[in-house]
């Protein structure tokens, strides 16, 4: 069973999906929220499988929840606006519903849900990397033999992962998600959803407005830690 969250502002919204949920048996209902603040309060708390996440609500924009959660649970997105549809693939969802949703139609998404984890489970590269190991990447003609200790950091594209090393920036056909779980902890941090450094490659740090922290990489280049993360940065770091 995947434990599931409602994210949506609509009280007739939220009764319809749970009610259509209630037909899918693979799926169980947790929680409901009817705003971001309290969809934050809950997930401080609780893990949840897979989010139904509403992208227009009261007090935000749902992908800013995205943004906060590490790592972030599965998310279904449930809308009537389809012009967000690019940036909610470039942010992994499992699928992008157009409201009024079908039945039929939610029973597709989640049978994803079950695709993908499947997937996972059969990935055969989760075995840790050390920081001596090298690793294949081909970028157009190019191709490299990456020693993982050169890599300064590595960004999220949607489906794809860019490594930045030695001022080059070639594309992996891999998500974060699955690259981070071959890293060593000790020298690599998930700093926000769509970053994760090489502590060794940190030149500088600064307090931004925003509340979280900026890394200035060796690179030069200037990496924002978010809000959520900053508090673990400051514990792993703390004598």
């Amino acid at each position: 069973m995947l434990r599931a969250m409602i994210v949506e502002d609509s009280r007739l919204g939220r009764l319809e999906l749970k009610s259509q949920l209630a037909n899918i048996h693979n799926i169980e209902l947790v929680a409901e929220s009817e705003n971001l603040a309290s969809a934050r309060a809950y997930l401080q708390q609780h893990k949840v499988d897979v989010i139904f996440l509403d992208i227009n609500l009261p007090d935000g924009n749902g992908f800013e929840l995205l943004t906060e959660l590490m790592p972030a649970p599965k998310v279904i997105f449930t809308t009537a606006f389809e012009q967000y549809a690019l940036d909610a693939f470039d942010n992994n969802a499992v699928d992008y519903l157009m409201k009024p949703i079908t039945q039929a139609r939610l029973t597709k998404a989640c049978e994803r849900l079950s695709v993908d984890d499947a997937t996972d489970k059969q990935d055969p590269t989760d075995e840790l990397m050390t920081m001596e190991q090298r690793f294949f990447v081909k970028d157009g003609r190019q191709c490299w033999l990456i020693p993982l200790a050169q890599v300064e950091r590595f960004e999220s594209l949607g489906n794809y992962t860019q490594v930045h090393f030695d001022n080059k920036h070639p594309m992996l056909h891999k998500t974060l998600a699955q690259i981070e779980k071959r890293l060593p902890e000790k020298h690599f941090f998930r700093v926000s959803r769509s970053h994760v450094v090489q502590l060794d490659k940190v030149n500088d740090v600064q307090a931004c407005s925003s509340g979280g922290l900026e890394l200035t990489m060796q690179s030069g280049a200037k990496v924002e830690v978010s809000r959520r993360q900053t508090s673990l940065f400051k514990e792993r770091f703390a004598l």
